[in-house]
């Protein structure tokens, strides 16, 4: 309880002044202790007394000087003044310092007490400027809720979001902090995690800078910032990401990685992978939502068009061979292979994987989770699979030549191993593991399908509009004689309360190669990845903007989206 509460200074001077009877006093105190507030407060608070006249009387008797604290901004005072634990408790407010002086704001100046503890934490001579008890109290809160109340709460359910489950996140360690201070910051995060989940995202990114701290959502590719928290809870905000993550929230100098499972039912939950880097401002951290519900999409919804999807099937149901997928980071690579695995995950196969990290659980697949550090590297886990009796093998990505040696060896010897490579095409994909060094014969016995892909956003069907377009100017797009004699119509995005900028939600855009014997012919004879994309054409193969158009053409999606996804030569 603040000390001011039985203040026997104040007390005396109402009762001398004949403001108070002792009937009345003794009343107030009793209520200042119930209450856990200042004497004057309770005063005030009760209407027993006004705060202007308090500060009048005090101010004549003992000659304190007097500021209108109305006139005074809050937000000038240095940052190194304010120690909020002491001005929560005392409720005072240290206002400038001069060479060794330091002023603080008291609607009580007999509150020796409250001055000590100021001078002791601070190093610095206090002496109290007398102000009004309302004002005062209006500035304190000011200043201690300052940062969390403008952080965005509205229209959420505290009690709801307080409560959700973080599975397996308990531990000693906690945020800088009282727990009672950081129930706001609790009820924003898991705000802030709820509505990236809600809005479809990918990617979450906490950026501290210099003047300003920002939120962004990665939403169908693209980053949108989505909450300006103040800058002074960097610490706070990026101290309860990494207790729910599990990470030491003492060590700032270096990378971590860790995980959140977070419990949204009893019968949902969402994985969110996060990684923290040291910044010169702070740690920015990225989460990567994980929702295991993408691995279970049926093929079907993926985007493939009817030949490409019936090529996939049909290398999924041989019996040996490698399945590559390829693309840029962020192309949909992961949920490609992993809807490729939930087709050959059945009693009778026994499936490895080896992935940097396991993004998404798959029951019935033995996942491995490489580490570096520890001598666990893909070669060395696909080693290990194939003394594990394997049918189904899948590598994470081929980086070396090692790796791919291996991998093309367990091709050959009746397994089925699919993996991804960053290339650009399907046909670069061959010409990248020629130039690894593996023999041309291998790749050529070994492959029997190369994706490449990209990740297109989808027109919202609830706003788009029909765009007029020129017919040269289609032509000099790409589109064929075939695709204009039919009349199509091209769309464009608009925007609206159901999308994000006229999009909503991604299609895949596929390049699916089969290893022909002419393909194959033109690698052993060390052909470049140009004649083996058009030997693939030659045998109807759709490149990656013939895919991306045919998807213009059905009104999935825009030019513009196309444009940026794919290239047109």
């Amino acid at each position: 309880m603040p000390s001011t509460a039985i203040n026997l200074g104040l007390s005396n001077l109402f009762l001398r002044k004949g403001l108070l009877t002792e009937e009345t006093l003794s009343s107030a105190i009793s209520e200042s202790r119930k209450t856990k507030r200042t004497l004057v407060s309770t005063l005030v608070a009760t209407k027993k007394l006004s705060a202007r006249e308090i500060a009048e009387l005090c101010y004549e008797e003992y000659g304190t000087p007097l500021l209108d604290l109305s006139e005074y901004d809050v937000k000038n005072i240095p940052e190194d003044l304010l120690n909020k634990k002491l001005i929560d408790k005392h409720k005072c407010l240290p206002l400038f310092k001069r060479g060794n002086r330091l002023y603080i704001a008291s609607s009580d100046p007999t509150n020796i007490s409250a001055l000590e503890d100021f001078q002791f934490s601070l190093g610095l001579h206090a002496e109290a400027i007398l102000v009004e008890d309302d004002k005062l109290s209006q500035a304190v809160e000011k200043v201690l809720e300052d940062d969390l109340s403008s952080l965005d709460l509205s229209g959420v359910d505290e009690e709801a979001l307080a409560g959700m489950e973080v599975a397996e996140t308990e531990r000693n360690d906690e945020p800088e902090g009282d727990s009672s201070d950081d129930a706001p910051i609790v009820i924003y995060i898991n705000k802030i995690l709820t509505d990236a989940i809600r809005k479809g995202a990918s990617d979450l990114h906490f950026e501290p800078y210099e003047k300003r701290y920002r939120i962004r959502f990665r939403i169908d590719g693209i980053l949108h910032e989505v909450s300006e928290p103040p800058v002074n809870l960097a610490g706070r905000i990026s101290a309860r990401l990494k207790v729910m993550s599990k990470l030491d929230i003492a060590e700032r100098r270096v990378p971590q990685d860790g995980r959140i499972k977070m419990k949204l039912s009893r019968t949902k939950s969402i994985d969110f992978r996060v990684s923290t880097l040291p910044t010169i401002w702070g740690e920015k951290i990225v989460m990567r939502i994980l929702d295991s519900s993408s691995a279970q999409l049926g093929i079907e919804k993926l985007g493939y068009e009817d030949e490409q999807r019936l090529l996939y099937e049909e290398m999924l149901a041989k019996p040996q061979g490698m399945i590559l997928v390829t693309g840029p980071t962020g192309s949909g690579k992961t949920v490609s292979l992993y809807t490729g695995l939930n087709i050959l995950n059945t009693e009778e196969r026994n499936i490895s994987t080896a992935e940097d990290p396991v993004e998404i659980n798959l029951e019935g697949v033995n996942q491995v989770h490489i580490n570096l550090k520890a001598g666990l590297t893909f070669a060395s886990a696909l080693r290990s699979f194939l003394r594990q009796d394997p049918d189904v093998v899948m590598v994470g990505e081929i980086r070396d030549l090692e790796t791919a040696e291996i991998a093309i060896k367990a091709a050959q010897t009746g397994h089925l191993v699919l993996s991804t490579l960053h290339t650009n095409s399907a046909a670069e994909t061959l010409t990248r593991l020629v130039n690894m060094g593996v023999p041309g014969y291998n790749i050529a016995s070994s492959v029997n399908l190369i994706i490449a892909q990209r990740l297109a956003r989808r027109l919202c069907p609830e706003c788009k509009e029909p765009e007029d377009v020129p017919q040269a100017e289609l032509v000099k797009l790409g589109f064929t004689e075939q695709d204009i004699a039919t009349g199509f119509t091209v769309y464009k995005p608009v925007g609206c309360e159901f999308c994000s900028g006229g999009y909503k939600g991604r299609v895949g855009v596929y390049e699916v190669m089969k290893m022909s014997d002419e393909i194959a012919r033109t690698i052993m004879e060390g052909g470049n990845s140009l004649q083996i994309a058009n030997q693939a054409k030659e045998q109807g193969m759709n490149d990656l903007r013939q895919s991306g158009l045919l998807k213009v053409v059905q009104g999935v999606t825009s030019i513009a989206e196309i444009n940026r996804v794919t290239s047109f030569n």
